[in-house]
């Protein structure tokens, strides 16, 4: 294990196993929703997070979770641990934020490239429309984007500079086309089995 190293979920490690985690800089990404789905259990994130482990939040794909909403996948992580250690104060909403950014860039070893708007990292932004009944009124922006959006929510997509979404429609991709690909890959693999 190095730095090099992402392991996903580590749901079942003591506290020997997230020493030598930390000690060796590997990185973790967390998938609270597929693990809540799959009955696997609870990844100790706080734990991670005191200990110093690269943490960064993950959505384990389609296959075992249904959707790729970060936004969920950050509302159900804070949530989660709140009441697994019935406090309120654990994983802040900044936190949880952060894991999902810089944290993600960081358990992947590319936390000088990507995850926060800096000079000198490539440009990745989202806009999120807080005009919807579910956003107003907007206290905390942080606290909203936790525990208030959803993807649905993203108006415009810049990635490395480039404008990808715009008003919500993706400009790089034919959806129509990737979505009968999909269905086409689908039906293979259904009558395969």
């Amino acid at each position: 294990m190095n730095e090099r190293t992402l392991l996903v979920h580590a749901i079942y490690v003591d506290a020997d196993d997230i020493a030598c985690m930390a000690r060796n800089r590997v990185g973790v990404s967390v998938t609270t929703e597929s693990e809540m789905k799959l009955s696997s259990g609870v990844a100790p994130m706080p734990e991670f997070i005191d200990r110093g482990v690269a943490l960064g939040i993950g959505t384990d794909s389609c296959a075992s979770n249904n959707n790729l909403d970060m936004f969920q996948e950050m509302d159900i992580s804070a949530k989660l641990h709140k009441v697994n250690k019935l406090d309120p104060t654990v994983l802040s909403a900044r936190q949880v934020l952060t894991l999902a950014t810089l944290g993600g860039a960081r358990a992947i070893g590319l936390d000088d490239k990507i995850g926060s708007l800096e000079a000198g990292k490539r440009a990745d932004v989202i806009v999120v429309d807080t005009s919807k009944p579910h956003m107003i009124p907007l206290y905390d922006p942080v606290s909203h984007i936790v525990y208030s959006a959803s993807g649905s929510d993203v108006s415009h997509v810049i990635v490395d500079g480039r404008l990808v979404v715009h008003d919500r429609t993706v400009l790089t991709l034919d959806l129509e086309e990737v979505g009968q690909a999909v269905r086409d890959l689908a039906s293979k693999i259904a009558s395969s089995t």
